[in-house]
């Protein structure tokens, strides 16, 4: 490849920071993702999506030329960690709630389907699809709305609470005080975590269900990042290195010694 060719490729192409485990660049208006063997899942999710009139999520528009699926960019900021002042706002917080609230509503004929390959296999009760890492970091904000939701690798039929008990982990934020991605006291924890879930349109019961799930789902995510390390995934062996495995472990000690206080006023 010549000087000019690769310069010129330079230009085209912006990598795309914030993604933990997958190289995603921006291409003009497109975003350019890897083909994954859950990819025709993601695009069956998506189309449905938009079908429905879920207007947050980027259209596909197929395969490039070298392989990759081609989507829509969200212009916007994503909540990349430290988090953003806008993305702390309550704002921010309520429209994030609401959004997610229309993703699962217009799945729920997707969480029937037997025959799409996602990621992890679907868990039951199979009410929705999940979008699996609903986070700061995988939503787009404008002017402290949350605008749209991206990364969808991670989908699966499943129930409604394991997506909520993972977006109040990382929204609330439900973290120790030594987590530095966290922020707020327990009080103003169990305030926001109240509001999202409020936001959301939960019934008591399921503000309780939520809650109980955030450390059976953090739990869960642990047991993925050293499956994945052990079978060889080099991006799941440097996060466990870095010992994010650890801070999970820490923010679920405290979330246990918490429980008690944040159910008497989230649910």
């Amino acid at each position: 490849m010549s000087a000019k060719n690769r310069a010129q490729n330079a230009v085209e192409e912006e990598e795309l920071t914030g993604g933990g485990t997958t190289r995603v660049v921006r291409v003009g208006d497109t975003v350019r993702r890897p083909v994954r063997p859950w990819s025709p899942a993601i695009r069956v999710l998506l189309q449905r999506l938009r079908a429905a009139g879920v207007t947050g999520v980027p259209a596909w528009r197929g395969v490039d030329e070298q392989g990759r699926d081609a989507f829509d960019y969200l212009p916007g900021e994503v909540g990349n960690y430290p988090v953003p002042r806008q993305v702390r706002t309550d704002t921010a917080l309520v429209t994030a709630a609401r959004l997610l609230r229309s993703l699962h509503d217009a799945s729920v004929p997707l969480a029937y389907r037997t025959d799409l390959p996602w990621q992890e296999p679907p868990m039951k009760p199979a009410e929705v699809v999940c979008h699996g890492d609903f986070a700061p970091y995988n939503c787009v904000f404008r002017d402290s709305v949350a605008v749209g939701v991206i990364d969808f690798d991670a989908a699966r039929p499943g129930p409604r609470r394991w997506d909520l008990a993972y977006a109040l982990y990382r929204f609330a934020p439900l973290t120790s005080p030594d987590n530095k991605d966290g922020f707020g006291d327990p009080a103003e924890q169990a305030r926001r975590a109240r509001l999202f879930l409020d936001s959301y349109g939960c019934t008591s019961e399921e503000r309780h269900d939520a809650l109980e799930a955030v450390v059976p789902r953090l739990r869960a995510l642990i047991a993925f990042m050293r499956d994945a390390a052990a079978n060889g995934d080099p991006n799941f062996a440097r996060h466990i290195e870095e010992g994010h495995a650890e801070l999970y472990q820490n923010d679920i000690a405290y979330i246990e010694s918490q429980l008690p206080r944040w159910s008497a006023s989230v649910v």
